[in-house]
């Protein structure tokens, strides 16, 4: 989602010039019209907290390292989702312009030194056009699994579906049909805060196999926000408890079953914050209100921005989380690649 910070962009005292520069910087650029090659430049990231260098324990987190990573290409940035193959050597994300992003994630004495191989390409609609163009353009949510990609769509409450495994970027979505029982309340979701999170269950999961998608808020204040189970014998719609202003951001799945929910907060004042939530496995099924321990809140000491992208992969015997941010296509926000590993 595309956070309304204008009044953080242009406070302070910014003259009325610079607020008008600002106010156009947040406008979507068009994406890719065809796979572009792009080089990424990237800055290391060497510990988390600017106060206490030394620390790298930050709640159930160790961080393993991260990168600020930059393009000369104005169509870089938006990344809303994140996506690592199994050995964690390729990333994939999508943007909320309908843009893929592939990349190999380069890595230096274990911990990440850079992405190599990038490419940026237009998601495309299944009569080819790209989704950009269509009114599938606010894409928010990824996940792939055993080869297929679905992606979670604002503004028309969507789902797609994309046969990754044999396509890849030139892959064509078609629509996943949404059960009668859940698709009202999907329509009636708010046009900015549907679908950001959405993850496959894993085999030891009670819902093996199911796409699992929740909503950013879908009421007002801290009521809980609404999840649905949408393929699977056990299909059906569940509540999220949501606290301290913190909206779901995304999600993903543990090999155990258990699932990790990414959220996120903003205000003027305090600027971002995330947090991390550990769900279990059994939690997750029609008509309950879901919730999870806290396993990670940042502090205003924490290189963070507006987190939004959450990947799990193994890796010599770890859980290893990446996190990405969204930077809204804004000068005044970073693209972070954040790397932990889950330690409880």
């Amino acid at each position: 989602m595309r956070l309304n910070r204008r009044l953080f962009l242009i406070g302070g005292g910014v003259t009325a010039a610079a607020a008008v520069v600002a106010e156009r910087t947040l406008a979507r650029p068009r994406a890719a019209a065809a796979i572009t090659p792009i080089d990424i430049s990237a800055r290391p990231i060497d510990h988390f907290s600017v106060t206490d260098q030394s620390r790298n324990r930050f709640g159930d987190l160790l961080f393993r390292g991260g990168l600020d990573l930059r393009s000369s290409d104005s169509r870089f940035g938006g990344f809303s989702a994140l996506w690592r193959s199994p050995d964690g050597a390729r990333l994939v994300s999508v943007a909320d312009n309908a843009q893929w992003l592939t990349a190999r994630v380069q890595t230096s004495d274990g911990r990440l030194s850079g992405l190599a191989e990038a490419k940026l390409a237009p998601l495309l609609h299944e009569n080819g056009r790209p989704l950009g163009s269509t009114g599938y353009y606010d894409t928010e949510s990824l996940t792939i699994e055993n080869g297929v990609a679905y992606v979670g769509i604002e503004r028309k409450h969507a789902i797609m579906r994309f046969d990754w495994g044999a396509s890849g970027v030139a892959a064509r979505g078609t629509l996943l049909t949404l059960p009668e029982a859940i698709r009202g309340e999907i329509k009636d979701l708010p046009s900015n805060r549907s679908l950001e999170a959405i993850g496959v269950a894993p085999p030891r999961s009670p819902l093996a196999g199911s796409v699992i998608a929740i909503a950013e808020r879908s009421g007002d204040a801290d009521e809980p926000t609404r999840g649905f189970i949408v393929t699977g014998p056990r299909r059906g719609a569940f509540w999220v408890r949501r606290a301290k202003g913190y909206d779901i951001s995304d999600l993903a799945f543990l090999p155990s079953g258990e699932m990790l929910l990414l959220e996120r907060h903003f205000s003027l004042f305090e600027g971002f914050r995330i947090r991390m939530r550990r769900v279990a496995a059994d939690a997750i099924k029609p008509d309950v209100e879901v919730d999870g321990a806290v396993i990670f809140e940042s502090d205003s000491s924490h290189q963070i921005d507006n987190m939004e992208g959450l990947a799990v992969h193994q890796e010599g015997g770890e859980t290893v989380l990446t996190l990405i941010s969204d930077d809204n296509f804004s000068p005044f926000q970073k693209t972070l690649l954040l790397e932990f590993a889950l330690k409880a």
